[in-house]
């Protein structure tokens, strides 16, 4: 991390001045009160903000409503349910959704068309609006600046909490950046089965707040994979207050790039503990390809490959089987020259222009039970680099999704 950046020791989504969070046990999922499964995030004055959603054509019922709130570049609050995506639900869904804004509105009071909504969990249920109704409610007197129950609120297969925040100075100012997401599986690029707020004191320009979240997102939540599902719900949201009182963010400030900084160290630890905490992983999978006609061929050989069924069992079981790397490469999309591709597996180089070298087996498989696990490759044919995350594909992720109702 740079050295204008200073990483805040269990910060998230409240460590910037202004946000506050509440949760509640509501028994979303099948009546019970054994977690937290509703959130709110609130900031005390109506913040700049910027949304990127899904690219799954079926999109859950909150996204609609989220969008619509959001039209304007502005929101002041968000809740959050897990348990239950609210997703094909139909006429139903919608009107749940729109609900769940009116609720939060009201407890926290703001205006409507300020709050955003998501949901995450089972597909095809309808929310059980009377528990929802009572969550919103309690979560609303539990507002607090310490925000890491706001992500432990809306985990659902989840085995950690995922945060991070960072401070930094702009025009002499300081400014803080947090964040706070889920998604442990049907995790793919284009997103992830993820929700993702990131939260910011900076006084920031929106269309340059919107730019700089699909810059990031490209580079962060756009790289990692689980198991190859785009889910309904995806959402990144990303709230600037301006309470920090800093010169308004723009392309044309000096400190852009140290801000655009903080954003993309808050957003790529999400996204990475996303990956490492696949659904039955055991490890955090790191593909970095060099030598690419361009970065957009970089980026479309190392999804495939981190993406990769075969690749990600060789991972679990320590098998340095290099081949299976060099398949994925050849239907990647990119421009691949095989006589060209250098492979390692960590330290160990394994294939050399397109060809196995020999090498040392006992080495490769310490560096295949390493965490995280790093793959190298260069194309050898330009200059365009990229890096994708994922992890390993268990027996574990076959038996939680197998029953992933009950």
């Amino acid at each position: 991390m740079s050295s204008t950046l200073q990483q805040i020791p269990d910060g998230g989504v409240t460590s910037p001045n202004g946000f506050h969070a509440g949760t509640a046990k509501a028994g979303i999922k099948d009546g019970l009160l054994e977690k937290k499964d509703i959130a709110l995030l609130y900031s005390e004055v109506p913040a700049t903000a910027a949304a990127v959603y899904t690219t799954n054509l079926v999109k859950a019922a909150p996204l609609a409503v989220t969008k619509e709130s959001l039209s304007k570049g502005h929101c002041q609050a968000v809740v959050v349910n897990s348990g239950n995506a609210n997703a094909c639900t139909g006429e139903q869904g919608v009107a749940d959704a729109i609900e769940m804004q009116k609720l939060a509105a009201e407890s926290l009071g703001v205006a409507k068309d300020l709050v955003a909504v998501a949901s995450t969990g089972v597909i095809g249920v309808t929310l059980p609006m009377d528990r929802v109704q009572k969550g919103i409610l309690a979560a609303a007197e539990t507002l607090t600046a310490t925000g890491s129950e706001f992500a432990e609120a809306i985990m659902t297969t989840d085995l950690v909490k995922k945060q991070a925040a960072v401070k930094m100075s702009i025009g002499g100012t300081t400014v803080t950046v947090g964040g706070a997401a889920k998604g442990s599986g049907m995790i793919h690029p284009n997103m992830a089965t993820m929700l993702a707020f990131i939260t910011t004191d900076a006084a920031v320009e929106q269309s340059s707040l919107q730019q700089a979240l699909r810059q990031i997102t490209g580079r962060t939540f756009n790289r990692i994979t689980v198991d190859g599902d785009t889910s309904t719900n995806d959402m990144a949201v990303l709230l600037a207050n301006g309470v920090a009182g800093n010169d308004p963010l723009s392309e044309n400030h000096p400190d852009w790039p140290v801000f655009l900084q903080a954003l993309e160290f808050v957003a790529l630890h999400l996204a990475k503990t996303m990956a490492r905490d696949g659904e039955g992983a055991t490890r955090l999978v790191e593909v970095s390809v060099a030598g690419a006609v361009h970065e957009a061929d970089a980026e479309k050989a190392a999804k495939t490959v981190v993406g990769s069924s075969l690749v990600k069992t060789a991972v679990f079981g320590a098998d340095a089987n290099w081949g299976r790397i060099m398949m994925a490469l050849g239907r990647s999309g990119a421009e691949v020259d095989a006589a060209k591709v250098d492979i390692w597996i960590g330290g160990v180089q394994v294939a050399e222009q397109g060809l196995g070298l020999p090498f040392d087996e006992a080495a490769a498989k310490r560096q295949l039970e390493e965490d995280p696990v790093v793959i190298r490759v260069n194309l050898n044919i330009g200059e365009g680099a990229a890096t994708a995350y994922g992890c390993d594909l268990t027996y574990e992720y076959v038996k939680i999704n197998g029953s992933y109702r009950t």
